[in-house]
């Protein structure tokens, strides 16, 4: 079977671009790093591709916000065709920055605010899959997952958690312990369709165990961060 074509999109001072490259390669995909700017002059990229992944870092230095500058190149350049994408189903994942990005852009409901402490944090944490979630990229998982997370700014809000939750578009939640103030313990949020996710935690940075600072204690490959990237994949081959 072929490798489905991933974009993922970077900017100016992103910096988990090559890392996200790597998670959706193992995972089975066909990956390239394009500059938001390059989408814009060649928009043909994207309509080739099968998967979209926003990768995190500090965007334009996180200048007037973070990720709102990488936002605007996006609806500026590409915005109607990243629209079109989305609607006809296939995988995206926006994370940390690219998750502050996915919510300026309106593909994902609610904001980012600065953590609820003050201060950047850069720690580990462990996600809980929510059963009752529609999204794509956790279909199938069962248990937790374990990802670290370096932002100031990732604390999400939402005026209405609970009509998230009912309408299936809380995938995780933190549960060992909420590092930023979000809303109801939530880690990350879908579209009302299932196939666009958005979290603050790094998946992409556990994608093999030694990259745990417990690995050499336990095992973790029932935790890893590779298991959301096999399932968006798999998503996208069979597009």
């Amino acid at each position: 079977m072929r490798a489905p074509p991933a974009v993922v999109i970077a900017g100016p001072g992103t910096n988990r671009d090559k890392d996200l490259a790597l998670a959706l390669e193992m995972a089975g995909a066909d990956a390239t790093i394009v500059l938001a700017t390059e989408l814009a002059a060649h928009p043909e990229v994207l309509r080739n591709a099968r998967l979209v992944g926003v990768a995190g870092g500090f965007s334009y230095g996180d200048s007037l916000g973070a990720g709102r500058m990488l936002a605007l190149d996006l609806m500026v350049g590409i915005g109607e065709q990243l629209r079109d994408f989305v609607a006809t189903g296939r995988p995206v994942i926006g994370i940390c920055n690219g998750f502050q990005v996915l919510t300026r852009t309106n593909l994902l409901p609610g904001s980012l605010g600065h953590n609820a402490h003050g201060r950047f944090e850069c720690r580990w944490v462990v996600l809980e899959p929510q059963a009752t979630s529609r999204c794509l990229w956790t279909k199938g998982i069962q248990h937790p997952i374990h990802c670290p997370i370096a932002h100031g700014e990732g604390r999400y809000v939402h005026p209405d958690p609970d009509s998230l939750a009912k309408a299936g578009q809380i995938p995780l939640r933190y549960s060992s312990t909420n590092p930023n103030g979000s809303v109801a313990d939530i880690a990350a949020v879908c579209n009302p369709a299932g196939n666009v996710l958005g979290l603050m935690p790094h998946p992409e940075n556990f994608i093999v165990e030694r990259q745990h600072p417990h690995h050499s204690r336990s095992r973790k490959s029932d935790n890893l961060g590779l298991r959301l990237f096999e399932n968006g994949v798999a998503a996208a081959a069979e597009m």
